[in-house]
């Protein structure tokens, strides 16, 4: 795993101090349960990068927050919010991921791997929070601010208030050009503490739902919404 890791570590651009904190953003569970048998869980929960995956979900946040402000320091809180929400995304990160190759490198189980593990946008999308978990504990904030801008400036260079479409209108017109009515929307679940709550909601209307999720009410509408679009799209190209 050595040479691996040292290609991997070359590949993303971050010199660690620590190599095994790099080897552990890529040690998927899977792997450990696979070849740590013995081992009680305590010990499988410090080698697999679930823990590195939720620090770097934070640490991506407050970067792209601290970068959209900056960036965009009129904006509404509602524009800020649907730009990081699209930035932060699964499917744009395994974007990320996969340019980096980061499916490569990931220590998975037999079964995992048989079931195209490495191509899975979730798997790809949490390994490389993974990363950037390990990239903030083996040098600190700014390095992490350092990656994520990197390998995120294409994202960032095209992420504008444009790009933070009204979803739920365009929903609301594309259903009424088939003669439906208009989508309902239901909080299905909230989750997290008061300081960091995360909304579930689902979109309904004549033949489908589609779910969407974010740090508000709102934002997880306008994702419901996208994830319709998409599900009309696709019915309307077989």
């Amino acid at each position: 795993m050595s040479a691996s890791i040292a290609k991997l570590e070359n590949l993303i651009g971050h010199k660690f101090q620590d190599l095994t904190l790099l080897e552990r953003s890529v040690t998927h569970r899977s792997w450990a349960f696979e070849n740590l048998q013995h081992q009680d869980e305590a010990a499988v929960r410090a080698i697999v990068n679930e823990s590195l995956e939720f620090v770097g979900d934070s640490v991506l946040g407050l970067v792209v927050a601290e970068e959209l402000f900056l960036s965009h320091p009129t904006l509404s809180e509602g524009d800020l919010t649907l730009m990081k929400h699209r930035l932060v995304s699964t499917a744009t990160l395994a974007s990320i991921a996969d340019g980096l190759k980061l499916g490569e490198y990931v220590r998975f189980g037999r079964g995992e791997e048989k079931t195209g593990g490495r191509k899975k946008a979730a798997l790809l999308a949490n390994t490389l929070e993974a990363v950037i978990g390990a990239v903030f504990f083996d040098s600190g904030y700014i390095a992490a601010r350092f990656f994520i801008k990197r390998v995120f400036a294409d994202q960032f260079r095209m992420a504008s208030p444009k790009g933070s479409l009204d979803f739920k209108s365009m929903l609301q017109e594309t259903l009424q050009a088939r003669r439906h009515q208009a989508p309902t929307y239901e909080l299905i679940n909230a989750e997290g503490p008061p300081h960091d709550r995360r909304f579930f909601v689902e979109a309904v209307w004549a033949g489908g739902k589609a779910q969407g999720e974010g740090i508000s009410i709102k934002a997880a509408e306008m994702m419901a919404a996208e994830a319709a679009l998409a599900i009309l799209k696709a019915e309307t190209e077989k």
